[in-house]
């Protein structure tokens, strides 16, 4: 089973710019497809985006689509989140999961498989 950290959360302004890391461990991470989720305080955990185990195909919520960028490092078993023009509604615990790839493929909302990591924090001032 793949274990997951996630990096990268802090403090910026509307309109910043901030990269999150997924770090994961154990050999079969590069098979899986991977997907960013967000909660933001009194709400549910949403999706954000995902890609599959190659990088090719990604899939990403309208509410970010254009701003955030998806991408993955296999040989070093991260996946990255390029976050760009982010604003106040983007503040929330961000958590990266393994997901299943054919949601991925298909455009629609990935069903979660296997355990979260612990998330990382970012916060957008006005």
């Amino acid at each position: 089973q793949v274990q997951l950290v996630e990096s990268g959360g802090g403090l910026v302004q509307a309109g910043g710019s901030l990269r999150l890391g997924c770090a994961a461990s154990g050999r079969t991470f590069s098979t899986y497809a991977m997907g960013w989720f967000r909660q933001a305080p009194g709400k549910e955990r949403e999706f954000v985006c995902a890609l599959t185990w190659s990088g090719d195909i990604t899939h990403y919520a309208g509410s970010v689509k254009g701003r955030f960028t998806v991408s993955r490092d296999n040989a070093q078993n991260t996946m990255y989140l390029e976050m760009t023009s982010v604003r106040p509604e983007d503040t929330a615990v961000y958590y990266c999961a393994a997901v299943d790839a054919a949601s991925v493929v298909a455009g629609t909302t990935p069903n979660v498989l296997g355990a979260w990591g612990q998330g990382t924090l970012v916060t957008v001032s006005p």
